[in-house]
């Protein structure tokens, strides 16, 4: 990948612009918009029950004020009490499944179970007549994510994915700047997720790692493929323009040593996946291009993203900044501050403030109760969502067949 020319990438962003771009920053709307503002003179209160006890412990609807955590659940007791204390709940369940029957002050759920428990789980609680927010990815199939759009359709209940890339501070700025005009034509990006696996002589021991439950059996991570977890990567396009990936082809790599290509992750798994990294290039509804990138195991870690205009160029280093961004075209410097988006009015008080994955952890939390209160449909609502992960899918698909160029699905309203 090529880098803009820098002495410390880690502590900036780059904006190579022209005239178009250099207008849309300079016009200050930038250090605004970030989404629907919070509502507050609305004493509406949403009745929040929390599934899963890992991930689904690290987020910040109780800070809401027209939020309350009414229950959790998770199938492991120190999960289960882990959660009453940080939603500071009372009322804890075994299971989902007893949740479902015996539940009656819950209107909506935050599904933080494994992965592909996401689309079955939603549809158990929709059809119960709760609303529903899931971590990533919505679904691993085709079938799933078929069922999920129809089971919202038919229920009219809210959906939401809680994928971070979504508001990550310069994905926030990116859109911003893509509404106002000024990246132009942005014709091409590279999406990127890198989440290394670590010392593959160590990791089958440690029962702390996350590829095991705590009971010691394997997790849904042991040997996923990276492109069933896309949406950290293929969030940072759709999340910036709305466009839909239409054709994919993807290559998988294995490794050429014994002890890669035998390691018990990819070769005995679930998935029937021998893949540990992932490249894919896609082709979007509007013809544009775009790499992205999946990797398990790379001297790399995090999310970053370059958007390419003919008018703007925007490069996300590998670390959240928010001191500048910096401009070049043609010999030129300009610098424009990235803003601290969670001090705007889309959170409500006590939401202002930092959070996980580049603050993005407060604005989906809020996102979800807001549009509850507001009764619209979320800002990564299900088609968004099934946007998100399908290409996903079909990119496996093709990386099976040594990267034949498929067509993905679409799941938008009829």
């Amino acid at each position: 990948m090529t880098e803009p020319p820098s002495n410390d990438l880690s502590r900036r962003h780059f904006l190579e612009l022209s005239g178009a771009g250099a207008a849309a920053i300079a016009s200050g709307s930038l250090m605004t918009r970030v989404g629907h503002a919070y509502p507050a003179d609305s004493d509406k209160t949403i009745r929040l029950a929390v599934v899963g006890g890992g991930f689904g412990s690290r987020q910040h609807w109780h800070e809401h004020p027209n939020c309350v955590v009414t229950g959790v659940t998770d199938l492991y007791p120190d999960r289960r009490a882990h959660l009453q204390k940080t939603y500071k709940c009372e009322k804890a369940y075994d299971s989902l499944e007893t949740m479902i029957r015996e539940a009656k002050d819950v209107d909506a759920v935050a599904v933080f179970s494994g992965a592909p428990d996401h689309a079955r789980h939603m549809k158990m609680c929709m059809e119960r007549g709760w609303h529903v927010v899931t971590a990533v990815p919505s679904c691993m199939t085709l079938d799933e994510a078929a069922m999920m759009k129809e089971v919202k359709e038919r229920t009219g209940l809210k959906y939401m994915l809680h994928e971070t890339s979504y508001y990550r501070q310069p994905a926030i700025f990116a859109r911003n700047l893509y509404e106002s005009g000024g990246f132009g034509e942005l014709f091409y990006s590279e999406v990127e997720y890198y989440h290394d696996r670590g010392d593959l002589e160590k990791i089958l021991g440690n029962k702390k790692n996350r590829i095991y439950n705590p009971d010691g059996s394997r997790s849904w991570r042991w040997g996923i493929p990276p492109m069933l977890y896309p949406t950290h990567s293929t969030g940072l396009l759709t999340g910036v323009t709305k466009e839909r990936f239409r054709r994919v082809s993807c290559l998988g790599w294995s490794g050429a040593r014994d002890e890669l290509k035998n390691h018990p992750l990819v070769a005995d798994n679930v998935y029937d996946s021998p893949f540990w990294n992932m490249s894919a290039l896609l082709q979007t509804d509007r013809g544009n291009m775009c790499r992205c990138n999946v990797f398990w195991l790379a001297a790399a870690h995090g999310e970053r993203a370059q958007w390419f205009g003919d008018k703007a160029t925007l490069y996300m280093p590998k670390h959240r900044v928010h001191e500048s961004v910096e401009s070049v075209r043609m010999g030129a410097t300009q610098r424009a501050a990235i803003p601290e988006y969670w001090k705007t009015d889309m959170l409500p008080p006590a939401m202002r403030h930092n959070s996980g994955h580049d603050g993005s952890h407060t604005f989906l939390s809020a996102e979800f109760i807001n549009a509850l209160v507001e009764d619209r449909e979320p800002a990564v609502d299900i088609y968004e969502g099934l946007a998100m992960t399908v290409p996903g899918i079909i990119a496996l698909e093709s990386a099976k067949k040594n990267g034949e160029q498929l067509e993905i699905p679409q799941f938008d309203p009829a």
